[in-house]
């Protein structure tokens, strides 16, 4: 949701399109659905895990 106020109201002219992550433990349509960008209605996942990663594990990820 973030994500979307940023580029709804922080982003400058020529700025990039800001990407985010979602985390969670339960699949939840309402917040899927917020955290979408306006009129978009696909997301994809880049990694589906069945637990919730340790710090360590999410600092490993992002740096690959």
């Amino acid at each position: 949701m973030y994500v979307n106020y940023y580029t709804r109201e922080l982003m400058n002219p020529g700025d990039n399109p800001p990407i985010g992550i979602v985390l969670c433990a339960d699949k939840n349509d309402s917040v899927v659905e917020y955290t979408l960008p306006e009129g978009e209605n696909q997301i994809y996942a880049a990694k589906y895990m069945t637990y919730m990663p340790s710090k360590e594990e999410l600092k490993q990820l992002i740096s690959q």
